[in-house]
């Protein structure tokens, strides 16, 4: 598989370049990565396989829907998963995971009245991997992050249609949750550390469906 191209095709169905619901031509993506269909069928296969696009036969590549119902579903596969690789990441954490988190806990404050969905998306990012890291199970990994990307793009979609107050509010739920990881890894308390992890991602799920309903009442 070309991972060039699916990795630049990913990052636009995640990061909303492409809307959601639109028809990509396959020829047409041909064209500007300067490859035969057969390539671009390969890449185009995964990312149905993650259930990113959908392909319809003689009109095109839909890119999927943003669907409260399904993201939902997703996330409640997600709860189980990441109380695991909270908890045995926690029993694997080093000095330099640690060094790492404060980092990120330093990074999240100064997202604070600067908005940029990009960037603290970036950070959410390097907590993720920072614990898959740590946990070091491919398989549990591979499903993580494939199950992430399900939900990232309606968190996306939400950031981007924040005010101020509402952005504050986000990061400031990113802190003081990251901050409650902090605590519950140096009392060395892993099977808290993933309960912790799910709790926080509920609350995240709490948070996205609230703020995405008052959206579609705008």
């Amino acid at each position: 598989m070309n991972t060039e191209i699916y990795n630049t095709l990913r990052e636009r169905i995640l990061y909303l370049e492409y809307d959601p619901g639109q028809i990509l031509k396959e020829q047409i993506l041909a064209k500007e990565f300067g490859v035969s269909r057969t390539p671009l069928r390969t890449v185009l296969s995964r990312l149905e396989w993650e259930h990113l696009v959908k392909i319809l036969p003689r009109t095109g590549i839909q890119v999927m829907e943003l669907e409260l119902n399904t993201i939902t579903n997703v996330f409640q596969a997600r709860l189980e998963l990441e109380a695991v690789i909270g908890t045995m990441a926690a029993e694997r954490f080093t000095k330099l995971h640690f060094n790492r988190l404060d980092a990120c806990l330093i990074a999240c404050e100064q997202q604070f009245n600067n908005k940029d969905p990009r960037t603290l998306a970036a950070l959410d990012m390097d907590i993720k991997h920072l614990f898959h890291e740590a946990a070091g199970n491919p398989f549990l990994i591979e499903m993580s992050d494939r199950l992430y990307s399900l939900t990232f793009r309606l968190w996306y979609f939400n950031m981007i249609k924040m005010d101020n107050k509402g952005w504050n509010q986000e990061v400031t739920a990113i802190k003081e949750d990251l901050a409650n990881l902090v605590d519950l890894l140096h009392n060395n308390t892993p099977e808290q550390v993933g309960k912790a992890r799910k709790e926080h991602l509920l609350k995240h799920l709490k948070r996205i469906r609230s703020k995405f309903l008052g959206l579609a009442d705008v």
